[in-house]
């Protein structure tokens, strides 16, 4: 695969052949994410996207930061031109376009577009000393890259009022229980204990997995009754795949299925 200046992917994660993990690497600035590391990894994502051999994909950062948020130095100066021409949002846009799973394994900082990049995954395992916040009410700005949105939809609004109009941070157990988080955990032990949750979820019906988080997923963009159909018809599409067969007859046989992700 191709090297990045900004990430490190690595396939085969441990040995696993569906699990592969791309790591923000940008340890001087705390992985502050540049117009540059938002394309790698939109480029990045998309290739392990069109990997047969992947299912899961794990997103870090380092001990000290996942991503301690936007690059400041680059926007300080910016006009609204400036801001519309970086087409930097775009990219953001195309994250959301990824069909398999994405776990983000959060140490440290998540902070402003950290957080929202965390928020873009489709779930968050954290570090126990992890911090989550959208700080950006500090400098004078307010999130601009879905803060104000995913966390609203994700802790509710009073929380998400408190949160962003103050600018303070969550530490990675308020997280939990406030639902942003999916699961805390020591953070000496955070890659392994994601690794395997990510072995869990690689081992079930890909096409199955990648029709459930469409799903879920469509529950924050529409009613509940045209998601119920939604749902509906994925469920009805599971019946196309031979993996559904092999599930149920393994079931009925009692014993493991071998999912082909066809």
């Amino acid at each position: 695969m191709k090297t990045f200046e900004n990430i490190l992917v690595t396939k085969n994660y441990r040995g696993h052949e569906h699990i592969a993990l791309v790591q923000l690497n940008r340890p001087k600035v705390l992985n502050a994410l540049s117009t540059d590391l938002m394309r790698e990894l939109v480029e990045a994502l998309f290739t392990l996207d069109d990997d047969k051999e992947v299912r899961v994909i794990i997103l870090t950062g380092s001990d000290r930061a996942f991503a301690a948020g936007a690059d400041i130095g680059q926007m300080m100066e910016a006009t609204p031109i400036d801001q519309i021409n970086d087409n930097r949002f775009r990219t953001w846009k195309q994250l959301t376009l990824i069909t398999k799973p994405i776990i983000a394994a959060v140490n440290g900082f998540a902070l402003g577009g950290g957080c929202e990049l965390a928020m873009t995954c489709d779930l968050i395992i954290a570090g126990d000393k992890a911090q989550f916040g959208q700080p950006e009410i500090k400098i004078g700005t307010i999130p601009g890259a879905s803060g104000t949105q995913r966390l609203t939809k994700a802790i509710g609004k009073s929380k998400a009022m408190l949160a962003i109009l103050t600018g303070e941070n969550m530490d990675a157990y308020e997280a939990e229980k406030a639902g942003l988080v999916a699961k805390v955990v020591p953070a000496e032990t955070l890659m392994q204990e994601t690794f395997e949750i990510a072995k869990i979820i690689s081992n079930r019906a890909p096409v199955a997995v990648k029709l459930a988080k469409e799903a879920v997923n469509m529950a924050f963009e529409t009613s509940l009754k045209d998601g119920v159909e939604y749902e509906r018809r994925n469920f009805y599409l599971t019946f196309a795949s031979k993996d559904q067969k092999e599930g149920m007859r393994a079931f009925m046989e009692k014993r493991e299925p071998k999912y082909e992700g066809n």
